[in-house]
């Protein structure tokens, strides 16, 4: 069993004791502490907060918790029941709401579940206000509603459509195009919330031959529901059998986009970021940003229109922090996120399957013709162990001495670039780890630049 409380929001396992996992207890704890903050943030007598969920086995029930907990609280709840991260993002704006809590584990396993916790931008909070929250829920002084206070219970399960129009209505989005080139496409949405999202939204893009593969919104994940190439072989196997032009992958929670080549092969995860980018700095320029265990490549295309690249500490919220001091106009993560802020600052796959479809239909090409357009770097993701009596922030401080004369960057670990390749090194935040991301060109220089910064750290 295991309970993580991060900033972000809190994760666990479902049974056990309380405590050791994500009990009910434990729900009804996190979510009074994030209402009390939310409370004695706000000038307002009454809050409303929207709540959604991903179709995993234990949804249902923590989503009672959740509800049942803020309406003791006194604030109004907008139910929007089965649902997507960028759904509930964008549904707190769209409602002016104070906030919301998106329930779900994303890529984790079915035994695992959620609290995710949004503002009022529909934005995750940030490292400052999620330690408040961590805080609150400590001390447990938590003030409840008196019976005449008690919050109001509101539904409304339209929010996915109303998400999908105004993903359809950005003006880079070319419906016409994307009809006219009559996609065949094959969709795997691992029996969660994608399996309601994206077969809709490629109705309304104009894609009528689609081939659904656990779309069936049970949470009885079909396959592990990261979406790593691993993972994919039976969509990649379906893409080939029924002659698809590309094959579309969403993790549970719809944040998440993987996309599959014409001929099975990955067109890599990485690589759903630059592609989208591409695209939308073909019609505008502006700088992009990206974390820095991302691909090199996003910025070389970003440079190649004359452009800006960043690149943030790793986390959602430090990317979107990057893109507002930047104003960049295309963003995300190396994991398939994807975030427009013509839209909102979350990861979006209903955004990045938009866009890209758009870029793939004005293209006129295959999937693996497109991706031979980028430029290739292989990522190697090690780690080293350590002994729990070394300072791991003082090995990574004598590695950032050691390559003082390379670009290093220490806003995240230690990342040192050698030309067109990388290394990162970041500390685990949970046992005496160091992570060890490199990229080069080939999967074997990766791995010999990988090799050789272990090597370093173990001679310290």
């Amino acid at each position: 069993m295991a309970l993580i409380k991060s900033i972000s929001g809190i994760r666990g396992t479902i049974g056990g004791m309380q405590g050791e996992g994500l009990s009910p207890i434990d729900v009804v704890k996190f979510t009074s502490a994030f209402a009390t903050f939310l409370k004695n943030n706000s000038p307002k007598e009454k809050l409303q907060l929207v709540v959604g969920r991903d179709a995993r086995i234990s949804g249902q029930m923590v989503d009672s918790l959740v509800v049942g907990t803020l309406l003791g609280m006194g604030i109004d709840v907008i139910e929007t029941g089965l649902s997507t991260t960028p759904t509930v993002e964008v549904t707190v704006v769209d409602k002016a709401a104070d906030g919301g809590i998106i329930i779900t584990a994303s890529h984790n396993p079915m035994q695992w579940n959620a609290l995710k916790l949004l503002n009022a931008k529909g934005e995750f909070i940030n490292a400052e206000e999620g330690n408040a929250v961590l805080e609150l829920a400590e001390t447990m002084n938590i003030d409840f509603a008196k019976v005449e206070e008690l919050g109001k219970y509101i539904t409304d399960f339209t929010t996915i459509d109303s998400h999908i129009q105004k993903v359809v209505s950005l003006p880079l989005v070319d419906v016409n195009a994307i009809k006219s080139a009559g996609f065949k496409v094959a969709v795997d949405a691992v029996n969660s919330t994608g399996g309601i999202a994206i077969p809709r939204l490629l109705n309304a893009l104009g894609v009528t031959d689609v081939v659904e593969l656990n779309c069936d919104p049970t949470g009885k994940f079909a396959h592990n529901p990261e979406p790593l190439a691993e993972n994919l072989t039976e969509i990649s196997k379906v893409v080939k059998e029924n002659n698809c032009n590309l094959g579309i992958v969403v993790d549970p929670d719809v944040d998440r986009l993987a996309l599959i080549c014409e001929d099975g092969k990955m067109f890599g995860e990485e690589y759903t970021l630059v592609a989208v980018a591409d695209y939308v700095l073909s019609n505008q320029k502006g700088n992009t940003v990206s974390n820095m265990s991302s691909t090199r490549a996003l910025r070389d295309v970003t440079e190649g229109y004359g452009c800006s690249y960043s690149a943030s500490a790793v986390g959602e919220v430090n990317v979107v922090e990057m893109m507002k001091a930047t104003n960049a106009i295309i963003g995300g993560e190396g994991n398939g996120g994807v975030i427009y802020p013509e839209l909102h600052y979350g990861r979006d796959a209903l955004v990045g399957v938009a866009l890209f479809l758009t870029l793939l239909a004005k293209k006129n090409c295959t999937m693996s013709e497109l991706r031979k357009t980028y430029p290739n770097y292989i990522i190697s993701k090690n780690k080293i162990e350590l002994t729990p009596d070394i300072d791991v922030d003082n090995v990574l401080k004598s590695m950032a001495e050691k390559y003082k004369n390379q670009p290093v960057n220490t806003i995240d670990g230690v990342k040192i670039e050698f030309g067109n390749e990388w290394v990162h090194l970041r500390k685990s935040n949970t046992e005496p780890i160091i992570r060890i991301y490199s990229e080069s060109q080939t999967e074997e220089k990766a791995n010999e630049l990988a090799q050789k910064i272990i090597n370093d750290i173990k001679s310290l």
